[in-house]
């Protein structure tokens, strides 16, 4: 074999080498952390004040069992009208993603079956208002 020989065969292995990259970069998935990011950010002071009236509670308590998994809100506020969203929000993997309504117990107890979430890492988004005042508090959970 001769050198031209060796030296289109370099050509040719590295076109397809650059081929195979090319087409497996164009193949990736980008997920961006939200769809709608623009108005979010405009709405972040929003997060902002219901941070701050969150830490004027006591702690949200997220526990497991078995079958469910539970929120228990401050007790601050049983018994009150409570309104709100839960987000199960799944860094990895954008259809493990879940959005629950609020609904709570006279005890501030929300319970959540564990077969409607992936056995994954979640970022537990909770969005919940009382009356006037708005809340927000966020959490890592693991579902086993």
């Amino acid at each position: 074999m001769t050198w031209g020989n060796k030296l289109i065969i370099v050509f040719i292995l590295f076109a397809v080498l650059m081929s195979t990259l090319v087409y497996n970069c164009m193949n990736q998935n980008f997920e961006l952390v939200s769809k709608d990011y623009y108005n979010d950010e405009l709405r972040y002071q929003d997060k902002i004040d219901g941070v701050n009236n969150a830490n004027k509670l006591t702690t949200v308590q997220i526990g497991q069992t078995g079958e469910e998994v539970s929120v228990q809100l401050p007790k601050e506020l049983n018994g009150l009208a409570t309104s709100g969203q839960l987000w199960f929000y799944c860094v990895t993997n954008a259809s493990n993603d879940r959005k629950i309504p609020v609904v709570v117990n006279e005890d501030g107890k929300m319970l959540i079956d564990k077969r409607k979430l992936a056995k994954t890492n979640y970022q537990l988004k909770l969005n919940w208002q009382t009356g006037n005042d708005k809340f927000y508090n966020e959490q890592s959970l693991l579902v086993k």
